[in-house]
């Protein structure tokens, strides 16, 4: 097995070892034991457990901005996607929350390393701090300066958008929890969500004039 076909492998095995048991009670010699390596030679690619937390959480930070970046949302740069929600449609915009929504559930890496940091952040403040700023506070910023922005050119209602934000994002993260915990609901937590961004988004373009001065 070529090295960097090791290093993978170790990563993988160690996410799905830590998102089923927990970061404390995994070791080395577990992970070692998943990949068909002795812990000597894991050491060859990683010098410690925590090198190989560090490691997956920054290999799916990049996955997830590759992966998003196809249906144009990149939660670490509102301005590049400020064009995109402009004018945007409501069959549109729930055309992407739908695809970030299943690709949230379906791809299995996002899936586990979203379990391993659910469990976690119960564990350990720095993790709380990273599922914090993770799942919390960097999607709620992004969407805010999205409706800064379409706030000012007129496109939606003059609210405080960081409560935009929470009223947009809430719902969405709601909905993923539930299929998480019982996946047989999918079916009905889309619907759901259908109904959430419809009612969302009529609610912020309500009283916007439209082009041309047409209410």
């Amino acid at each position: 097995m070529k090295q960097e076909d090791t290093k993978q492998k170790i990563l993988n095995k160690a996410l799905e070892l830590f998102s089923s048991q927990g970061y404390d009670s995994v070791s080395v010699s577990e992970i070692a034991k998943a990949v068909g390596i002795k812990a000597p030679s894991l050491y060859n690619h990683f010098p410690s457990k925590q090198a190989i937390f560090d490691a997956i959480v920054e290999s799916t930070a990049a996955q997830y901005e590759a992966d998003t970046d196809r249906i144009d949302i990149h939660v670490q740069n509102a301005k590049q996607d400020i064009p995109v929600f402009a004018e945007i449609t409501e069959d549109t915009l729930f055309e992407k929350v739908r695809q970030i929504f299943e690709y949230s559930l379906h791809n299995e890496t996002i899936r586990q390393f979203r379990r391993m940091m659910t469990i976690e952040q119960f564990r350990s403040p720095k993790l709380a701090k990273l599922y914090t700023w993770r799942y919390v506070n960097r999607v709620l910023d992004y969407h805010a300066d999205i409706f800064r922005a379409l706030i000012a050119a007129n496109e939606i209602c003059a609210e405080d958008p960081q409560a935009l934000a929470m009223m947009y994002v809430a719902p969405v993260l709601t909905l993923i929890g539930v299929c998480d915990r019982q996946p047989e609901r999918e079916s009905e937590c889309l619907e759901k969500l259908r109904q959430h961004v419809r009612i969302f988004f009529r609610m912020v373009h309500s009283g916007v004039p439209k082009s041309g001065g047409n209410q």
